[in-house]
């Protein structure tokens, strides 16, 4: 898979939320909450990217209901704009 995201935009991929609790119930596919947390893959050349100093391969906290979803090849990518980036997990 070849994507570059044009401009202001960041490729995430969409980390998996554990489909079991602490206390072991099993969730159903749709009890489960929208991803919020991803693994930059590429960069677009924007300047406000720069600015913020994301790198390929930064763990990345974003809104739930921002970006664009793309599933290629059965793997969940998400196509955001920088300013849907909240946050850095270090």
């Amino acid at each position: 898979m070849n994507i570059q995201p044009l401009g202001d935009r960041v490729l995430v991929k969409v980390l998996e939320t554990a489909e079991t609790t602490k206390s072991g119930i099993v969730l159903p596919a749709s009890a489960k909450e929208k991803k919020a947390e991803g693994e930059i893959l590429a960069l677009g050349e924007g300047e406000k990217i720069k600015a913020l100093k994301l790198n390929k391969g930064d763990k990345v906290l974003f809104g739930k209901y921002s970006g664009d979803e793309v599933e290629m090849e059965k793997e969940e990518y998400k196509i955001l704009e920088y300013k849907d980036v909240l946050a850095v997990v270090k």
